[in-house]
C-alpha cells in the first residue's frame, strides 16, 4: 500500500512513540511503502533538524538516509490550483495524486477536511493503525 505522510506524523513517529511510531514501524518491516515528493523531503528534513537540536541521542541522518533509500522518491507537479485552507499542505495532495497513493497520513485539520480528495482517503494515525495495521 502506498501511503503519504504529511510532516507532523513522519517526524512524530521519529521523535515519539504512539501510531506515528507505528506507521513508521510498518514501514520499516515492509508492510507500507512511503511515497515522498522534492518537496515533501525537504520539508521533512528542515523539520527533523530543528527538532533534533532538542533531542541529540536520535540520529537523524541515519533516518533521512534510510527514508530517500526505502521510499519511492516523485517529482510531483504542483496541483492545477490551490485545494488546502493551507497552501503548505497541496504539496501532500500533489504528491498522492502524482503518485496514485490510496492514502495521506495527517494529524493536520486542513488536509483531513479534504478526505476523498481525488479518491484519497486522508486520516489520522490513529484511524490508520486500527483500519490498515
Amino acid at each position: 500500500m502506498k501511503i503519504v505522510l504529511d510532516t507532523n506524523v513522519f517526524i512524530s513517529g521519529i521523535f515519539f512513540s504512539g501510531p506515528p511510531y507505528q506507521i513508521l514501524s510498518a514501514w520499516r518491516d515492509d508492510i507500507v511503502q512511503f511515497v515522498i515528493s522534492i518537496e515533501i523531503l525537504d520539508e521533512y528534513q528542515r523539520v527533523a533538524k530543528i527538532l533534533a537540536k532538542q533531542h541529540p541521542g536520535i540520529d537523524i541522518s541515519a533516518i533521512l538516509s534510510l527514508l530517500i533509500s526505502n521510499s519511492t522518491i516523485i517529482n510531483a507537479p504542483p496541483l492545477s490550483e490551490k485545494v488546502s485552507d493551507d497552501p503548505d499542505d497541496d504539496k501532500f495532495l500533489a504528491c498522492a495524486v502524482s503518485s496514485n497513493s490510496e492514502i495521506i497520513v495527517s494529524g493536520d485539520k486542513h488536509l483531513l477536511n479534504l478526505n476523498g480528495f481525488n479518491g484519497i482517503e486522508i486520516v489520522n494515525p490513529r484511524f490508520f493503525v486500527d483500519k490498515y495495521l
